[in-house]
C-alpha cells in the first residue's frame, strides 16, 4: 500500500510496478508518490498527481483481476497539517501521511503532529512512524504510547516499513500496537519493483516478530474487504 514510480522519485513506471506486483501474486497496489513538499523527491503537484491518477485510470480500464489504487505519501507539515488539502486527499483511495522534516521538535510538539494528521479524516496510515534510519539517524522524540491510543481511537493504521534502513515500526511497538486493536500496513515503500520483494523478506518476519497475525494486518485483506475499509473515513 506504499510504493514509489518514476512520477516522483521511482526507478519503473507505474505499468512496471503494477506487473511486478502481480507477479508476486497480489490483487492490488498502491501507488502513493510523494507530495509536493519533497521536492528533492520530484513531488507531485496537484495538477501532476491528477495526471498521474488519469494514467492509472487508464491502466485498471485494461486489467482483470488486479487494481492498482490511486493513493499518495503525504507529507505531515510542522504544524500536523496536511500538504494537500482535504479535497484533493478525497479523489485517492489510499493515504498515507508520513513526516520528512523538523525532526529535531520537542517531544510533545512531535507527538501532537502525528497525532493531527491521524485526526484528519482523509488518512488511512500513518507511514514509518517513529522516522528512524538505521545507522544513520535516531527515532525522533515522540510519545509512541498517545500515537498508537490516537490510531486505535480513529481506527487508522500505522505502517511496517520494510525497508531495511528503516523496520519502522519496530517489534516491540508492533506488540503495543496490535494489541491495542490497530491495523498494521506491511509496506515495501519501493522506490523500485524489486524492492516489492521486501514485503516478504522484511516485513512479514518483522510482523511476526511483533506477535502479529493476518487478522492485524490491514493490507492482507483482500481487494474487496480493504476498499470497504479504506472507505470508512
Amino acid at each position: 500500500l506504499h510504493t514509489h514510480s518514476n512520477w516522483s522519485d521511482g526507478e519503473n513506471t507505474i505499468q512496471e510496478m503494477a506487473e511486478a506486483a502481480r507477479d508476486l501474486g497480489y490483487e492490488y497496489l498502491g501507488l502513493c508518490d510523494h507530495s509536493q513538499a519533497v521536492r528533492i523527491a520530484n513531488g507531485l503537484t496537484p495538477e501532476r498527481l491528477r495526471s498521474r491518477n488519469k494514467a492509472i485510470d487508464k491502466l485498471n480500464a485494461k486489467s482483470r483481476g488486479f487494481r492498482i489504487l490511486k493513493g499518495i505519501e503525504v507529507d505531515i507539515m510542522k504544524d500536523g497539517t496536511l500538504d494537500f488539502g482535504d479535497d484533493l486527499l478525497a479523489e485517492l483511495d489510499v493515504v498515507v501521511a508520513s513526516v520528512h522534516s523538523y525532526f529535531s521538535l520537542p517531544e510533545g510538539e512531535q507527538t501532537r503532529r502525528l497525532v493531527a494528521a491521524i485526526m484528519n479524516r482523509q488518512v488511512h496510515i500513518i507511514g514509518h512512524p517513529t522516522g528512524r534510519m538505521l545507522a544513520q539517524r535516531e527515532a525522533y522524540p515522540v510519545n509512541m504510547t498517545e500515537v498508537i491510543r490516537a490510531a486505535a481511537g480513529e481506527g487508522k493504521a500505522l505502517e511496517l516499513n520494510a525497508q531495511p534502513w528503516r523496520l519502522d515500526l519496530p517489534d516491540v511497538l508492533l506488540r503495543q500496537a496490535g494489541d491495542a486493536g490497530v491495523l498494521i500496513s506491511i509496506d515495501s515503500d519501493s522506490h523500485d519493483r524489486a524492492q516489492l520483494a521486501l514485503v516478504r523478506h522484511a516485513g512479514v518476519g518483522l510482523a511476526r516478530r511483533g506477535w502479529l497475525g493476518p487478522e492485524k494486518i490491514l493490507n492482507a485483506l483482500s481487494l474487496p474487504a480493504l476498499l470497504k475499509k479504506l472507505s470508512h473515513k
